[in-house]
Parts: C-alpha cells; structure tokens; sequence
C-alpha cells in the first residue's frame, strides 16, 4: 500500500527563540515516522511566518535551504493566528494526504502526533488533540476557559471540550473545511461541522518552551467572543428577550405608578428615575454594541477581501529529494 504524505503545519508569529527548538523536535518525530515506514519520505514540515518582527522568517528560510523536508511561506503582515493557520493548510492540501497542525511554543506534546497517524491509517478523518488536565493554566484561565466551552455548548455549538487547533485533518477532510469561505474564521468552530468520522488523543499539555505567549487575555477574549458571535445569533435572541422582559416591567410599574397618582400618594422620586435611566440606557448601548458586532461581521464579510496576502513561498521545493540529514531529538 502507498504510504500517505504528512505535512506538520506550523504557523509562526515572533518565534526566534523558540524555531531552533521547534524544529529539531518536529524533524525528529517525522523522522521517526518514516523510519518506521508509517509515512510517505514526502512528507515535510511547513511553517508558516505570520508577519513576524523578529528574525523568524530569516531561521525559516535558512531551514528551508539546508533540509528539503522543511517548507516556509511568509505572510505579508500579520493576518492573526487562525488565517495563518488556514494559509499553511491551503498550501499543504495540494501535496499532502494528511495534515498535522500544532503551534510553534511546542506546549502540545509531539509524541502523540504518532498516535495521531496511527488513528488515521485507522480511517479516521479527523484527530483531536485533547488536553487532559490543565494543571499548567493558571486558575483564572482554566476557569475562563472552561466557562467559555460550557457557554458555547449552551449556545449550540459542539466544540471538543479542551482542544484548541492540536489536530490531524486528512485530505478529504481538509478539502471539504476549506470550502467555508467566512472572513471571520474559527476553525475549532468549523471542523466539527464537517461530520466526518474523527476520534481524540488525550495528552498533557507542558509549559512554553521559550519567548513568551502571543495570546494574552485581550487577545483570549477577543478570540472568544469572534467564536461565539460567528457561529450563534443566540446573543441577538437573549438581548430580545431582556427588551421584552423590561418592557413587561415597565408596563407594570407605570400601572403602578398611575393607580399611585390617581390615590394621590406619588411624589418625586430622584434616585428611582436616575436608577431606571442608567439601566434602559446601559441595556440599550449593549444591544446596540452587540448588534454593531454582527453587523460588522456581514460588513466584513460582503467585501469578499482575501483573508490573507503570501509574501514569500518555498513550499514543496523538494517533494521527491529524500532526507539528507536525520535528528533524533
């Protein structure tokens, strides 16, 4: 039987410190993998350099002369981690049978990425990198982030509980996701849509290995909100439903304010008019700010620009040149 192709995508954002490292430790798992004859000798890694402003792209490239296993596309600015992402899958499904995507701090344990093909030669379509336990999470973010998986689940959408974009796409599987067309990505959101046949690899998720974390808490809730507002108009339904309730709560106390008029006992009230104004006004400029969100999000998605710009591209330059050089890390 023909061996299948891997493509390990790694996007890259300001990861000099930790390149070096990265790659050694995947070319030593890939190594590994042909080795035991489980993939195609035309499989590489590929990583992708999202505008970074370091000398990321510099190590990429001088990676990309000395092994013709390893791929590199630049991006022309940085277009945010999931369209990077997305720009490294693009490229890998036009020479790959399967596709591993993991980011560049190496906190997802490379040694199940074996396990990870295993299940795939298995017949599964999709493989899921789920973390166990998040005891390396400090107790604000695991608290956050398990709020954010309940929260969604109740607002519809079926994320796999503890997995971020750890995962193994075969081709057609691949083919098939790249087909949603949206501006506002969130692949975590979007893969399990695609109802293909998929399992989960458990594994322990370890602390960065160098340079510091690309996604701080603004960018974590902004994340969060893009994937709760592009999959669920459940927000816009709840907001609905509070007008309806403050106008069921207005039309009783203006029935009780005009059966307290007409018994004479009303007088003026300061704090009770102040306390309502703030309430209807902060409720309002939610609705409207929530609605503003959804409507930027058609704003964005109607000008149909592309979702991201290559610079540089040096992938599959050598897709029948067997490894020269062999790390075992």
């Amino acid at each position: 039987m023909k061996k299948k192709i891997l493509t390990i995508a790694v996007p890259c954002y300001n990861e000099e410190e930790v390149f070096d490292c990265t790659y050694l430790r995947l070319k030593g798992v890939l190594n590994n993998l042909i080795d035991d004859e489980l993939i195609s000798e035309n499989s590489q890694l590929l990583f992708i350099d999202d505008g970074s402003k370091d000398a990321t792209w510099g190590k990429i490239s001088e990676a990309c002369r000395i092994d013709p296993y390893v791929s590199g596309v630049k991006l022309s600015r940085n277009f945010g981690h999931q369209k990077a992402l997305l720009a490294g899958l693009e490229e890998a499904v036009k020479f790959s049978d399967c596709v591993i995507s993991i980011d560049a701090d190496l906190q997802d344990d490379t040694s199940v990425i074996r396990e990870f093909v295993l299940q795939y030669l298995k017949g599964y379509d999709v493989v899921y990198g789920v973390r166990s336990k998040r005891d390396t999470d400090s107790y604000f973010k695991r608290t956050t982030a398990e709020g954010f998986y309940k929260l969604m689940g109740k607002l519809g959408l079926s994320l796999v509980y503890n997995h971020a974009d750890y995962r193994l796409l075969s081709k057609r599987a691949l083919a098939e996701m790249l087909r949603f067309n949206e501006s506002n990505l969130f692949l975590r959101g979007i893969v399990p849509l695609l109802g293909f046949k998929s399992t989960k690899v458990y594994y322990e998720r370890k602390a960065r290995e160098a340079g510091e974390s690309k996604y701080p808490l603004a960018k974590m809730l902004a994340f969060a909100f893009d994937g709760l507002t592009s999959f669920s108009v459940k927000p816009i339904r709840f907001i609905t439903g509070i007008g309806f309730l403050s106008f069921f709560i207005s039309f009783i106390a203006g029935f009780y304010v005009l059966v307290e008029k007409f018994m004479g006992d009303t007088e003026s009230g300061w704090a009770s008019l102040m306390i309502s104004i703030w309430l209807i006004g902060g409720l309002l400029l939610m609705s409207i700010g929530l609605i503003g969100e959804y409507i930027g999000k058609i704003y964005e998605e109607v000008k149909h620009r592309p979702r991201y710009i290559i610079e540089h591209n040096l992938c599959n330059k050598h897709a029948n040149t067997k490894i020269k050089t062999k790390v075992h890390v």
